[in-house]
């Protein structure tokens, strides 16, 4: 049960993304079963991704992100973002992400903070 909320408020939160982070979008018709499908998708890839390679790379860049105080995790996000983009590219799920800057960069801010927002509101079960 914990997978599926935190699925849905991943979905919500690319949702919030999409509305406010112009070059980050979804090619379907907007409010239809299938736009949230592909938002509940691309929010299972983005799961993934940062289940399995976010650890790698912070690993990898430790002493970039400790040089830089940690704002170095704010391009890692960002990375992440496009990643995801390039991988429901390649599944032809129509999610897209024009470039870095502005739209993965502000994109992944938007995530994350909607994220925590929807984390302390809803139920963990711990």
């Amino acid at each position: 049960m914990r997978f599926i909320i935190r699925t849905i408020a991943a979905a919500v939160a690319l949702w919030v993304a999409i509305q406010l982070v112009p070059g980050i979008g979804v090619s379907a018709p907007a409010n239809s079963a299938q736009y949230w499908g592909v938002l509940l998708i691309v929010a299972l890839i983005f799961g993934l991704v940062n289940a399995i390679v976010k650890p790698i790379v912070k690993a990898l860049g430790c002493a970039i992100v400790v040089l830089t105080l940690g704002l170095f995790l704010l391009v890692i996000n960002a990375a992440m973002l496009l990643l995801t983009s390039w991988i429901a590219g390649q599944l032809d799920i129509p999610f897209h992400v024009s470039n870095f800057y502005p739209a993965a960069f502000w994109g992944a801010i938007i995530v994350s903070v909607v994220s925590w927002l929807l984390g302390l509101i809803l139920p963990d079960g711990d």
